[in-house]
């Protein structure tokens, strides 16, 4: 088109508008962003639940990360990143800026004071989106990938080689699993969670700019879960409800002791695993079949031969034709620690709905050409996956009868460091 067909340009041009962006934006280092976080006060909290409608604000200091322990949210938004840091102090750096960060975040504030008053001429300090919304009991936890400590060709980057704990092993390869690689693996994890969605992703957009030149994101995947009635457990896409037996002791399961170097200790260890359910085809099952699958009644959750939800699992029981009552390879049966050698994980799981694929087969008939691109963001933390996630699933990937309809694609593992106490950053006993 000539420039004749053109509307004026603005005063400040487009052109002139890139200009001046670059400018400024190579006026900012990540240092100075660092400083300013650091020194920038934390806003009052809002009132707490019950006064206008706000929910209560969950602590970020504290011997242990918050989002593992506590009640869990409605919402999540998980990200792992590629650390490009060329130094280790820029990656403290950058551990002290996603500190600050998180702790302005958490309890409500933008992540700096300036947000909401807008220069033109200068980049936004906080994208503006939960500017005036409750903070939704948000919680920010930050993990270690194993690529932090010595990358796959075996190059010690940032000279963290000597702390990486006995522990924290790769994960092997599982039967069945189809792992795209741009979804799979990362050296630094972020898991936002919160009652509102955009509260969760606001999160991890400002922590994703303030890592602009040391972290790059290599993958994300938001989550959630019904809104079910207190005492109740949610249900997942396939119906069942999702999450009746869980881990109390978490000093035994969950928490590093003594075992764990200091930066560990308090900390734990995060197994995250995209699972696509193939609702297209579970659907066509009988309820039958479906309860066999899982090992509980659909409608009431309770165990097969049951009739309450927490009922334990009569694993020992036959019926009149002496057949286990719960199927040998039934998920809850190759789930429950009484299986696993009284092993235990703290599961804080998500649903997934990414939309819909459309392929060219269309066989069987109620396949019509579509499938779901939907399932289980599986999420647990234990003390050792070694003893816990590893071994559990080794079993349930070669028996469990939940692998005809779900496929595990993408996913990894991450120390998540203990917590943060004031004046301290993210990681520093294992940095310093």
């Amino acid at each position: 088109m000539s420039d004749e067909g053109k509307a004026a340009e603005p005063t400040l041009s487009r052109r002139r508008l890139f200009a001046v962006s670059a400018a400024v934006g190579s006026s900012l280092g990540l240092g100075s962003a660092t400083a300013a976080l650091a020194s920038a006060p934390v806003a009052p909290p809002p009132p707490p639940h019950g006064a206008a409608g706000h929910p209560p604000i969950v602590p970020f200091y504290g011997p242990h990360q918050a989002g593992i322990a506590d009640p869990q949210q409605r919402h999540t938004y998980f990200a792992a990143f590629d650390c490009v840091a060329k130094t280790r102090a820029d990656l403290i750096a950058l551990m002290q800026s996603w500190t600050a960060a998180a702790a302005r975040l958490t309890a409500g504030a933008p992540v700096a004071t300036a947000a909401g008053a807008y220069d033109a001429q200068k980049p936004i300090v906080d994208s503006g989106e939960a500017v005036g919304l409750s903070p939704a009991r948000l919680t920010i936890t930050f993990g270690f990938g194993a690529g932090l400590f010595t990358t796959k060709d075996g190059t010690d980057r940032y000279g963290l080689a000597a702390q990486r704990p006995a522990a924290f092993v790769d994960l092997p390869r599982f039967p069945g699993e189809q792992l795209i690689d741009g979804k799979t693996g990362g050296d630094l994890s972020v898991q936002a969670c919160a009652d509102d969605p955009q509260v969760a992703f606001h999160a991890v957009r400002q922590l994703s700019r303030l890592a602009a030149g040391t972290a790059q994101l290599r993958w994300v995947q938001a989550g959630f879960m019904p809104d079910a009635k207190p005492g109740e457990t949610p249900r997942n896409l396939m119906g069942f409800k999702d999450g009746t037996q869980a881990t109390t002791d978490l000093g035994t399961f969950v928490w590093g002791g003594s075992e764990a170097p200091r930066w560990m200790q308090g900390g734990t260890y995060l197994v995250a695993r995209r699972i696509r359910v193939a609702l297209e085809h579970w659907d066509q099952m009988n309820v039958g079949f479906q309860e066999q699958t899982f090992g509980r009644h659909k409608g009431s959750g309770a165990p097969i031969g049951r009739a309450h939800e927490r009922d334990p699992l009569p694993l020992d029981a036959t019926d009149k034709d002496g057949n286990p009552v719960i199927s040998e390879n039934a998920h809850v049966r190759l789930g429950n620690a009484a299986t696993n050698n009284g092993m235990q994980i703290l599961r804080r799981g998500y649903s997934y709905n990414d939309g819909v694929n459309f392929v060219a087969e269309r066989w069987p008939p109620w396949h019509q050409g579509m499938e779901y691109d939907a399932g289980l963001l599986f999420v647990c933390y234990q003390r050792d996956p070694r003893t816990g996630f590893i071994p559990m699933f080794d079993r349930m990937s070669k028996f469990d009868m939940l692998n005809q309809f779900a496929t595990h694609t993408g996913g990894g593992l991450f120390a998540v460091p203990r917590g943060v106490a004031p004046g301290e950053y993210l990681g520093q006993a294992l940095f310093e």
